[in-house]
Parts: C-alpha cells; structure tokens; sequence
C-alpha cells in the first residue's frame, strides 16, 4: 500500500473518521511505511511517541511499530487503551532477553550489579531493571547509575558503545538487532562512501563497532534527524533501518540520503488497512499486568529523572 494506490485515500478518511470517533491519537515510528507515518499524530522513535501520547487527552493509542512500543505506552498510559494494529509485529531483539534469563545471569555477576535495559525490551525485563534507557540517552543512565557494575540488556553493540563512552564496567547481554548487525556492515558502508566520498555517515549505536568505526556521526534515530538538519553537508549515508529516510527527506527536501537498505520485517507488517481494522474493531489491546507495569513504570521514570 502506498500514497498512489487507489484505496489509500478511502483507508485515510475512514481512519480520520475511526479516530475522531474513538477520540483516539496514532503513533507512528520512523521506520513505519511513508504512508503510515503520512496518517499518525506523531511520528518519531519510541519513548518519545510514548511519553507524548501519556501528555495528551486520547482514550484510545494506536501504536504503529512492534510490541516493546505497545507495551511501553501501556505501562506509562496504564488507563488508556493501547492498540497494536498487526499483533504479528515483535521485535527479534527484545525477545533475546527474559525476565527469568536476567535473573539468572545476574547470579554470576557481581552482587549488587544494576540493570540498564534498553527500551526495546520486554515489560518483564523492565520490571527487572534499575533503569531503563533510549540509544539516545543510554550513556547518561549509565554513568547516572551509582552502582559500580551494569548489567547491560539486550544490545550487545550498544552495550560496547556506552562502555566506550562512559568507562563502566558493563556487562553486555549477547543480544542483537538484525536489522543493524550484522545487516549493515562496514563494508556496505565504505561502497556507499566510496560513491558518494562527500557524503556525511551517520550510524546507529545498534551497529557493530567495525561501522561505528567509519561513521562521522553516531546517535540515535531523533539524533541524526537532528544531526543532518544542522549540518551544512548536502549528502549523507545512513546506516540504520531506511524507514529513517521519509523523515530525513520531507524534513531536508535539498539534501540527499542514501540508505545501507536494511529493513525491519516486523516494522512493514503495519498497513493503512491493518490501522483502519484496529479503530474499528477496537482490537489487538495491549495492557501490561500491574505486577509488572508498576516496577517497569519506576525503570521508566528513573530514565526520565536523568
């Protein structure tokens, strides 16, 4: 489904439609279709979807991206109803981690070691965690945290990044996202850059370090939106999953961007289609048990103290 199909136009005054009378707000995250991201309130990546949509006066949150995103809004909107359009929409990653695992690595640990949990993880994770975090503020936590270990979960590569930035004596859980690693190689990167020499690399901290290596920038997804806005440099290479470029381009329409082409399976599953049956079938609600909610809410919010 794109802009130009002709069903398109129907699916988004049907979804106007739906929202206004479900007095509901849609979420989308940037690695979403153009035309998913072309009907939400709010695009951009997680947390931050998650922490708007808390502020606002909608009962109903449609989130468009995977579950982690769903649950993340549930455990800070706990009375909203939150909705995943495509129930089939996980995320690889996040599911290289459980509660129980946790649990048990931190028995070989040192006593007293913290856990630092990416937001792309599951609620019982966070439930588990001292504090949560964001690739864009991962390095803060960690240096906020007073213990003197770190048990990071579940991205092994940002892991190794916050320990380059901050000199911790972290831990990294042996978990990944395909789409990053190892999809997006240093070697791609450098066939990129040796067509485009001018071009600025911007890189995910989700990337190996061998790419982080010959990247110019390295942040998040909200970063390097950021980061290429600011820049005086008219071309760049991105080295994240190449939803990124829809923004980039409608926010930079002089500057050109190049993607790796790495794609999140899970991300495409959602379609105008699959957002216009959950307003209306008012289905795929996704709520986190209170007895997790709540101690993933204090991981949550201790990140946002930061």
């Amino acid at each position: 489904m794109t802009l130009a199909d002709p069903d398109a136009g129907v699916l988004q005054a049907e979804i106007a439609e739906l929202k206004t009378t479900r007095n509901a707000v849609i979420l989308a995250h940037v690695y979403q279709r153009a035309d998913v991201q072309h009907v939400a309130d709010l695009v951009g990546d997680s947390l931050e979807l998650s922490r708007k949509a808390a502020a606002t006066a909608a009962d109903v949150i449609v989130f468009c991206g995977v579950r982690f995103m769903a649950e993340t809004a549930s455990i800070l909107s706990p009375h909203k109803t939150v909705l995943l359009p495509e129930p089939a929409a996980g995320c690889d990653m996040a599911a290289m981690a459980t509660a129980q695992q946790v649990r048990d690595r931190l028995k070989d640990l040192p006593q007293g070691t913290a856990v630092v949990s990416y937001v792309n993880s599951l609620a019982e994770v966070k439930a588990e965690s001292y504090a949560c975090c964001t690739s864009a503020n991962a390095v803060q936590v960690v240096e906020s945290v007073p213990q003197e270990h770190v048990l990071f979960v579940p991205d092994r590569n940002l892991a190794s990044y916050v320990a380059e930035q901050t000199g911790k004596d972290v831990t990294p859980w042996d978990g990944h996202c395909y789409v990053h690693d190892p999809n997006i190689s240093p070697g791609a990167v450098r066939e990129l850059k040796r067509l485009h020499p001018d071009a600025v690399v911007m890189a995910h901290p989700e990337c190996s370090a061998p790419v982080r290596r010959v990247a110019d920038f390295v942040g998040s997804t909200s970063q390097m939106l950021a980061h290429a806005a600011g820049s005086d440099a008219r071309t760049f290479i991105v080295a994240t999953e190449e939803g990124l470029l829809h923004p980039l381009q409608e926010q930079n329409p002089r500057k050109h961007f190049y993607a790796t082409g790495s794609v999140c399976s899970s991300m495409r599953l959602t379609t105008l289609a699959s957002v216009r049956r959950a307003l209306d079938r008012m289905s795929n609600v996704i709520s986190v048990p209170e007895h997790i909610r709540e101690p993933a809410s204090v991981a949550l919010n201790r990140m946002l103290q930061v």
